[in-house]
């Protein structure tokens, strides 16, 4: 059956890491459709103040899932923009369940000494639609020297058992929750609640607890000891980047944003539009391949998706890549060495 994919190619590099995507993808024959909305980008919504139009949003809403590239464009000066396109998507589409792996793709990526570096393979499941970015604030006597900004932390029940229901549903050794409940008390009794529940409910699964302050000391000093993190939204905003690096850096770093009980997701590269960069054909494609390649997986076809990483890591051994990794190969060519390696297999 033909699945039906909205392309967001979006802004900065989003454009030139999601044509090289998109190329790697079609080479493996799959029974997929295409949507481009080319138009959905900074441009756009500079000349017409909508960011994403009801229209564009029922496209994507019909679809079977969107591949994104980057939104973010130094002309526009209001965070307005980008809450209207990706935050409207994560929360109109309940995508409540934000998937980032970090796997180490070679051992000279890691910035880490230590030889345990080499044994990064965990996932950082983060609650997508609650926390701080549920826009819950206000501003009282705003521009004056007695302004006072309030952003509320918002939890639900429902919210936080499923997204911890998820994490055991993916774990393989353990599930680590991280949270701040000796500090954060009311949406951390939630949060622990849960945790125990869940906790029973899965005794083979080893199940741990730190604060988000330690977790990240434990993440630098020994990231192998991690299978699943779960966190809220801000924690794992930033545990997630921070995986990310450990894994080789924010430019391989793919991600998805799903709704398991719909089977929706939306799938990007996690490097953002990278302005300063843009235009020069030298971004790095793996994060948006590899996003590609969760994409399949969920659509069932685990092995065409396990192909892609294969490839992009035999690209990585054999140094075609870009510079941010050390290479000197531009977009272009590094998508071209990941096809290589999909038609040697």
């Amino acid at each position: 059956m033909t699945k039906t994919v909205t392309v967001i190619p979006g802004d900065g590099i989003g454009p030139e890491v999601t044509r090289e995507a998109l190329e790697t993808v079609d080479a493996l024959g799959l029974d997929l459709r295409f949507d481009l909305l080319d138009h959905v980008n900074a441009d756009t919504y500079l000349r017409t103040g909508v960011s994403l139009s009801d229209e564009d949003f029922g496209r994507v809403k019909a679809s079977d899932a969107v591949l994104f590239g980057a939104i973010g464009d130094p002309r526009v000066k209001t965070s307005d923009y980008g809450r209207g396109v990706l935050l409207r998507l994560r929360f109109e589409l309940d995508l409540f369940v934000n998937h980032r792996p970090a796997t180490l793709l070679h051992e000279d990526l890691s910035p880490l000494r230590d030889a345990r570096a080499g044994a990064i393979d965990c996932v950082i499941v983060r609650e997508n639609t609650e926390g701080l970015y549920a826009d819950i604030g206000g501003v009282l006597r705003e521009n004056t020297e007695h302004e006072t900004a309030v952003d509320a932390d918002v939890s639900t029940y429902m919210g936080v058992s499923r997204v911890m229901e998820y994490a055991y549903s993916i774990a393989r050794r353990g599930v680590c929750m991280v949270d701040k409940s000796n500090a954060v008390r009311h949406g951390g009794k939630i949060w622990q609640r849960v945790f125990k529940k869940a906790a029973s409910r899965n005794p083979i699964i080893r199940s741990t607890h730190l604060y988000v302050d330690t977790a990240a000391m434990k993440l630098i000093s020994d990231p192998s000891q991690f299978d699943v993190i779960v966190t809220n939204n801000s924690y794992g905003d930033i545990l997630s980047d921070l995986a990310a690096v450990l894994a080789g850096g924010l430019g391989n770093a793919g991600s998805a944003n799903i709704n398991p009980v719909t089977g929706f997701g939306l799938y990007e590269p996690v490097h953002g539009s990278a302005p300063d960069i843009a235009g020069r054909g030298i971004g790095n494609p793996f994060g948006a391949i590899l996003s590609y390649a969760l994409m399949l997986e969920n659509f069932g076809w685990t092995a065409e998706a396990s192909a892609l990483r294969r490839a992009v890591g035999t690209a990585i051994s054999e140094r075609r890549v870009t510079a941010d990794l050390g290479g000197s190969l531009g977009t272009k060519e590094v998508g071209e060495a990941v096809r290589s390696a999909l038609s040697a297999r």
